[in-house]
């Protein structure tokens, strides 16, 4: 008979103070990291209604993210002396590198544009249906990226960095704030329905931060909208009894093996990810079933048509039902305790463009997926709204960069890192504001010495949600690593 390591007779014996003598051992041993008591995650209440640093005015973060790079110019940042130009040679003044010489005659917005709400924000036509919430939502027109290219300039974007290899902004918060639900992931990736965009699960990875802490991707409105979650439906023969059997089995094999890997945070991940998705077999359906929602919040989101074949072009009808899809699966997944939502709109593959990076049209490109995404994003807001909600839900729109204000190809625009837009919403933001002016044509930020760059973004976020960004880090390396890099402002004249 093998005699027992004193790991696993502590373990199995005593019950949990056998658990809690062996980790008291491991420490003693030198094998287990000993937890940093300024670390925010031993700091944070976990019923979510205290910050780590200072009393939060948010306690959930949505990011929606248009793959692909939409045009501020077309959507957000009117411009009049692009309309008066139109036609026009463009002359920027100074030597333009463009991404594919995308440098023709300056062409004015797309579609008109008219002011809404109390603030008079002018909007464009094709996002008309935000005009609704215009008085809840702050306007950045003065972002700017390192990078023009969709792949680096995407990673910034989704994780304060031009390279792979760091977590994305939800793994962060993750980290930073735990779990309010423990049946539900903390942070959720909702893609665009086509795949994904730039860079894929880069985007969303939890790279050297615990594994447990990264994007659990879901597809509302697919018969598995969550992959593996379930048995195949081909394993007739795994029986409910047989598979917590073999959970519980698979389990204890687990810790057993971890026992002599301390400090492997991959095995840890994987662990609790299994931990997870057996809960998850229960709470996930529930949350994501729309059968118990009234006929108005259906009409609202633009789900009473139905799933449908719209045909080879794509419409709005076709892209308010599919985004509008993931902003109620969102509302629902936030309601039941996760914390970080990613939305995507746009894919990277396909032809005729199904995202956002509209070199050769951007009427026939942006003009469904904007409409799509306005109409989804203002449903979204005002349902936060009418259930109280969004005072404590703060929400980002972004993209990985603007488009040029000159033409390519006569309806297209090339990609321009220079300037572009960001929103805010809800989460202890001001509303009906705008942050930062772009030049006369939009091709750069009016004072060029101060644009606003997604760290100032993150360290805005992070501080309303009660984290101080400077100290959110986590050793990686030999650095000290955080989501704002060494970088970051608070845009306090965002904040209500």
């Amino acid at each position: 008979m093998t005699m027992p390591s004193r790991r696993s007779f502590l373990l199995e014996s005593g019950g949990g103070l056998g658990g809690i003598a062996l980790a008291s051992m491991l420490a003693s041993d030198g094998e287990l990291a000993a937890q940093d008591a300024t670390n925010p995650r031993n700091a944070i209440s976990r019923n979510g209604d205290n910050g780590v640093h200072h009393p939060a005015k948010a306690k959930r973060v949505v990011q929606f993210f248009m793959s692909g790079a939409a045009s501020h110019i077309d959507l957000f940042d009117y411009k009049s002396e692009l309309v008066k130009r139109d036609g026009a040679p463009s002359d920027f003044g100074e030597p333009v590198e463009a991404f594919q010489n995308g440098l023709g005659p300056w062409m004015k917005p797309i579609w008109d544009f008219k002011p809404y709400g109390d603030c008079g924000k002018l909007l464009s036509e094709t996002v008309a249906p935000l005009g609704s919430v215009a008085d809840d939502i702050a306007f950045v027109h003065n972002m700017v990226s390192k990078s023009g290219v969709h792949s680096t300039a995407t990673l910034l974007q989704s994780t304060g960095f031009l390279l792979p290899g760091f977590p994305g902004a939800g793994c962060w918060v993750s980290y930073g704030l735990g779990s309010i639900n423990e049946n539900l992931p903390s942070f959720v990736v909702l893609p665009d329905h086509r795949g994904f965009g730039s860079n894929g699960v880069k985007n969303w990875d939890s790279a050297f931060l615990p594994a447990q802490h990264a994007g659990t991707i879901i597809y509302p409105g697919r018969p598995d909208p969550i992959a593996d979650l379930f048995p195949h439906r081909a394993g007739t023969y795994v029986t409910a009894s047989g598979e917590q059997q073999s959970q519980a089995l698979m389990s204890r094999l687990n810790r057993e093996h971890a026992l002599t890997r301390t400090g492997d945070a991959r095995l840890e991940g994987r662990i609790r990810s299994y931990e997870l998705a057996a809960k998850m077999q229960l709470a996930a359906p529930e949350a994501l079933d729309f059968s118990s929602e009234s006929g108005h919040a259906m009409r609202l989101y633009g789900l009473d048509r139905g799933a449908q074949d719209w045909g080879k072009e794509i419409n709005a009808d076709e892209e308010t039902f599919h985004f509008g899809q993931k902003c109620l699966a969102a509302r629902r997944l936030l309601e039941r305790g996760v914390r970080f939502v990613q939305v995507w709109s746009g894919n990277d593959n396909g032809f005729p463009r199904r995202n956002w990076d509209s070199h050769e049209d951007v009427r026939r490109d942006h003009g469904p997926l904007a409409m799509g995404m306005a109409r989804g994003c203002a449903a979204f807001i005002q349902d936060l709204k009418q259930r109280g909600m969004l005072e404590d839900t703060l929400i980002l729109w972004t993209t990985e960069f603007g488009r040029m204000p000159s033409s390519q190809g006569g309806k297209g625009r090339d990609h321009n890192p220079f300037v572009f837009t960001n929103w805010l919403c809800g989460g202890g933001i001001r509303g009906g504001v705008t942050h930062g002016e772009s030049d006369e044509w939009g091709y750069k930020p009016l004072d060029r010495d101060h644009p606003t760059q997604v760290y100032d973004i993150y360290a805005t976020i992070l501080h309303l949600i009660g984290i101080d960004h400077t100290k959110l880090t986590y050793r990686n390396n030999g650095i000290d690593r955080r989501l704002t890099d060494v970088h970051g402002r608070v845009l306090h004249e965002l904040i209500a």
